[in-house]
């Protein structure tokens, strides 16, 4: 029986645009402004190097083409790839393929910046090229007999396949079609005309590295590596844009399935949603990184010279910047506040019911108490990988429920990075406190609210911003008061 049955590929839907992420724009727009200085520093350099090891890593994992233990994945990433790092449990094949197989994978993503540099077009025989790079040393595949037995036949790099390849389903038998060979040639002839349409058209990153990899996927032109390939075809698309390698790792491999179904089933929203949500994430962290003095670079006079020409034009951009983003930040600030007040008001005579001590209330920061859940904010910004610099910019909203403890439903505001760059970040936590017979009082917390903060950059229009903290600011209150509800 068939599950997906194979048709020839499709443009893009006419309302792509509406697919589009304004979150991520903003944050793309801010580190381009910052790119050509942080690239400088070493941190940002050894975040790189790190980035792309990870993603030679867990390119292969999600596909079953190897297995690495966590900790040994985290020692690859720190210390390079190397074969005597891997104990012989840490993996279900020889240390020395493995790594051969990584540095073809990791080789075949550091081509692409030269290829970007180069201002090459995307071909079909640039990404021949591709395959037979990123399968240098992988001799074999399963694949399925004239008897439909399961064995392991030669794998031809760099060329289409001349044979099915659709997947049977164990357990139901269920068969994904894809493209039948004999039109692959013409169907990835078509993927890449389309793609250049697409360029021209200045469809965004998001958007473009999902569907180029979908439509690659729903051909499946080589007998293997198709999931690796689509993956570095997306990751083209963002590193054209100045973006980063598309990083899908294990964590994220139930969900990544799920978008490549719904994706086969006509709705691209959710993979162009998950492509955007983890190329956010690596400008949050990147963003994140401290920048370090650079010495012995130039001599001391030049070194003086350039430092106060970019304090002046620093100084000049970060407070245009500042205003804009940070009246958009009180803006969503109050937004918090009329909801948990809101809360508030319905939760207050529910309290008073069971017991009269029992209340609530909601307040915000002033001058007196800006500096409380300094800690907690910092803890829960560490959980989202990112720094919170509450220096720059602090701003909370909290809802206190009084019962047998102390109950706190903190929003809270900051400026997002070691130095300023445009952007704030939003995070929401719980946290409860309850006073002791002898007076000490204990804390439980801080819990997170939500799967990842919510940030924006000055250069994202604020219309888009509040309409997308309402959204947000809902899941988090929901949150809040069924993590409340499930501790009582």
């Amino acid at each position: 029986m068939t599950e997906y049955a194979w048709s020839p590929i499709e443009d893009l839907p006419v309302d792509w645009s509406k697919l589009a992420s304004s979150e991520l724009e903003g944050l793309s727009v801010v580190w381009q402004e910052q790119q050509a200085r942080m690239e400088q520093l070493e941190g940002v350099q050894q975040f790189n190097v790190r980035l792309r090891r990870e993603w030679s890593i867990e390119t292969g994992i999600i596909e079953n083409l190897y297995s690495i233990d966590r900790g040994t994945t985290a020692l690859l990433i720190d210390k390079g790839l190397e074969a005597s790092l891997i104990n012989h449990d840490a993996t279900d094949m020889p240390a020395d393929l493995v790594v051969a197989i990584l540095r073809d994978q990791e080789d075949a993503l550091e081509g692409l910046f030269d290829f970007i540099c180069q201002r090459r077009e995307l071909s079909t025989a640039y990404i021949k090229e591709l395959h037979a790079a990123m399968t240098r040393h992988q001799s074999s595949v399963i694949g399925m007999d004239g008897l439909g037995r399961l064995c392991e036949i030669e794998l031809i790099r760099g060329e289409y396949k001349k044979l099915a390849n659709n997947p049977t389903r164990i357990g139901d038998n269920l068969v994904h079609e894809y493209c039948p060979a004999v039109h692959v040639a013409s169907e990835m002839d078509r993927l890449v005309e389309l793609h250049h349409l697409h360029m021209q058209e200045q469809v965004p990153p998001e958007v473009e590295a999902a569907w180029l990899h979908h439509r690659f996927t729903q051909i499946h032109p080589f007998q293997d590596g198709n999931g690796r390939m689509a993956r570095i075809l997306a990751s083209l698309v963002f590193l054209r844009a100045r973006g980063f390698p598309l990083l899908i790792n294990r964590d994220l491999r139930d969900r990544y399935i799920t978008v490549c179904e719904q994706a086969d089933a006509g709705d691209l929203a959710p993979m162009v949603n998950l492509f955007a949500e983890v190329q956010k994430k690596t400008f949050i962290k990147v963003l994140s990184i401290s920048e370090t003095v650079l010495h012995d670079r130039e001599p001391l006079q030049q070194m003086l010279a350039a430092v106060k020409d970019r304090l002046m034009t620093k100084k000049v951009k970060d407070e245009k910047q500042k205003q804009v983003v940070f009246e958009t930040a009180g803006a969503l600030v109050k937004i918090a506040n009329r909801k948990l007040r809101e809360v508030a008001e319905q939760l207050l005579p529910s309290l008073k019911a069971i017991n009269s001590d029992y209340g609530d209330f909601v307040d915000v920061n002033d001058e007196h108490n800006a500096f409380w859940f300094k800690g907690q904010i910092i803890d829960v910004a560490k959980k989202y990988q990112y720094y919170a610099d509450t220096r720059m910019y602090s701003a909370w909203v909290r809802l206190k429920i009084q019962e047998t403890r102390q109950v706190d439903l903190v929003v809270a505001f900051h400026s997002l990075g070691y130095e300023f760059s445009g952007v704030v970040a939003a995070l929401a936590y719980v946290e409860y406190r309850q006073h002791n017979e002898d007076g000490d009082v204990s804390a439980e917390g801080p819990y997170p609210l939500a799967e990842q903060a919510f940030q924006f950059a000055y250069s994202e229009p604020t219309d888009k911003v509040t309409e997308r903290f309402g959204g947000w600011i809902d899941q988090v209150i929901l949150a809040g008061l069924d993590q409340w509800r499930r501790s009582l």
